[in-house]
């Protein structure tokens, strides 16, 4: 490809606009521009790195035996009602209706219509298992669409499914999907951690997050060694708390004008903060579109983490309560409440109340006594009040020794991939069965997984960039090599330019040829700004039978002949991964 005839419309100056690196960086490569919010067009540049990032994805999903499909992204709410998630995907969802009045969505995910197709054709254990997979276009009405192509409102995703006969089968392809992952990111030069994390609206019984660290991530995640886990997920352990001797009773006791942890603290010596019971209440949406109120009891210092409440109440979402309902349900306002003495006849109320573990075997509390200007102290939580469930539903915080035993940190990271154990969550609700080896009829047992292909873009940028431009994974980057003629008008430079382009490419290497009728200085920056991996140089030295490589991320520079050049770009090509033929098979 010759720089004059491609589309490189490189920008000098960073967009004001732009935060996140990846995203100044994309547009100022000339790889991306906006065209609404969230809403982006990918120039030829980015178009040729997201295939090359989609032709790996494809490699490595084959490679487990993956098959690959192409579904619409038009569905009819009908398929999505019968899963439960038309209302579950809330403002989430883009909706619209045909001229016949009949309603539609665009797609965020596939797991009801690929449910659809299995339901319809798989209809014996003998056909299972199946791994189907697709890269297609997805849609979501992003609240605040933001830092470029890391939250967007139209974005590729890859999505697969297994079909299975039993959870052992599922084990299996989740196995085969975690190991395809790590393989897929590696070859993309991304350095990535696997975390626990919430299987939120997409269900199931256990996922995992594969994460890339950087400050534009809009996720926390704790990891220790040998631990790693989604903020919404992460647990930690206590040391061990003494309470001295059990109150016999529980003692109210007057707290005027005290509403707040602190106050308490400082208006009681015996209610330091690890001896205050915290209660908050939410009002949770439940997947039949009823709700509940929630009841939340933490120890004081803590943090309610509300993805964990929520996934424990068995919540599509919570908000909290406003002040107006609290009083409703408990008789008091905020900062006087507590679980022990509930009003009469709340349980018939639709109500549940959860309390952290960390509140467990412990006793000589204090609560709110759910009367303004009172609080309870002597509180036993296991005796006195009445919990539903017991859940870890706190934030760990940095410094917490985690379940491996090491000490946490807490950092940003972006989710590039998720794959999750569905289990029977879809097959169910559909009616997607098989019969057995026994002639019974089954659910059939499924798992999902999917990958952002424009965040893999993006997460490459974020964590190989320089005050230069772009540092591109060798893998993925749009050209392996840029020829920079240094002066057009120098015809033993353009001839010279001109033959090495020709054997490059003769040789399978994605080259572009800088023929541009522009200063030197200018090729060299953009070229160092849209990352090409390496730059050879057609300049000076041509008058002695040589030519210069730069390396763009060890800027290291090494002369060659000018005969040589081929032999060693292939050598150099090799070494750094880009040719697939040299990946690793498993």
């Amino acid at each position: 490809m010759r720089w004059s005839n491609f589309f490189i419309p490189t920008l000098r100056d960073n967009p004001s606009d732009a935060e996140a690196p990846s995203h100044r960086l994309l547009i100022r490569a000339g790889m991306v521009r906006q065209l609404a919010a969230g809403i982006y067009s990918y120039l030829p540049l980015a178009q040729r790195a997201l295939l090359k990032v989609q032709n790996i994805i494809r490699e490595e999903m084959s490679s487990i035996g993956g098959q690959e499909f192409y579904l619409p992204a038009l569905n009819p709410r009908e398929v999505w009602e019968e899963s439960g998630r038309w209302s579950v995907m809330g403002d989430n969802m883009f909706r619209l209706k045909d001229r016949k009045g009949a309603d539609l969505c665009l797609a965020m995910t596939h797991e009801e219509i690929f449910t659809d197709l299995a339901r319809g054709e798989l209809i014996s254990y003998k056909q299972l298992p199946q791994i189907w997979y697709q890269i297609q276009t997805k849609f979501r009405d992003e609240q605040r669409p933001k830092s470029g192509l890391l939250r967007v409102r139209q974005f590729t995703m890859k999505d697969s499914y297994s079909f299975d006969v039993d959870t052992a089968g599922l084990d299996a392809a989740f196995e085969k999907h975690r190991e395809a992952y790590c393989r897929i990111f590696s070859r993309c030069g991304l350095e990535f951690v696997m975390v626990e994390a919430s299987s939120g609206s997409m269900g199931g019984s256990a996922s995992t997050e594969f994460m890339v660290r950087t400050d534009a991530g809009e996720d926390l995640i704790a990891v220790s060694e040998g631990y790693a886990a989604n903020l919404e997920k992460a647990t930690s352990s206590l040391p061990a708390t003494d309470d001295g001797e059990p109150e016999p009773a529980v003692t109210e006791f007057p707290t005027p004008g005290i509403t707040t942890i602190e106050q308490l603290v400082a208006f009681a010596d015996f209610a330091p903060a690890t001896r205050q019971i915290k209660t908050l209440v939410y009002i949770a949406q439940m997947p039949d579109d009823s709700e509940i109120k929630v009841i939340a009891l933490l120890r004081g210092d803590h943090q309610l983490q509300e993805t964990k409440l929520a996934d424990n109440a068995g919540a599509v979402e919570i908000r909290a309560a406003r002040e107006d309902e609290i009083f409703d349900l408990l008789g008091a306002h905020p900062g006087s409440l507590g679980g022990v003495n509930l009003p009469d006849g709340i349980k018939e109320r639709a109500v549940k109340v959860i309390a952290d573990t960390a509140l467990q075997n412990r006793h000589n509390m204090v609560t709110g006594a759910n009367r303004d200007g009172f609080h309870l102290r002597g509180v036993n939580p296991s005796r006195d009040v009445p919990v539903d469930h017991w859940a870890d539903i706190r934030t760990v915080v940095e410094g917490d020794i985690s379940p491996t035993g090491g000490t946490l940190s807490i950092f940003k990271a972006l989710e590039i991939g998720h794959i999750f154990k569905l289990g029977t969550k879809y097959s169910e609700s559909m009616g997607a069965t098989v019969l057995d080896a026994g002639g019974a009829k089954v659910p059939i047992v499924m798992g999902s997984y999917g990958i952002g292909v424009e965040r893999i873009l993006a997460a490459a940028i974020e964590q190989n960039f320089d005050d230069n431009g772009i540092v591109w994974p060798p893998a993925i980057s749009p050209f392996d090599v840029v020829i920079t003629i240094t002066d057009i008008r120098d015809e033993a430079l353009v001839s010279t330019g001109e033959k090495i382009y020709a054997g490059l490419i003769a040789n399978g290497v994605d080259a572009l040829l800088d023929d541009r009728d522009e200063r030197a200085g200018v090729k060299f920056k953009d070229a160092d700004l849209i990352g090409v991996p390496l730059r050879i140089n057609v300049g000076r030295g041509v008058a002695n039978g040589v030519v210069e490589i730069i390396d763009r991320r060890t800027r290291e520079a090494e002369e060659i002949a000018i005969d040589e050049v081929c032999k060693r770009m292939e050598e150099k090509i090799n070494r750094d991964g880009r040719d697939k033929r040299d990946r690793k098979e498993d």
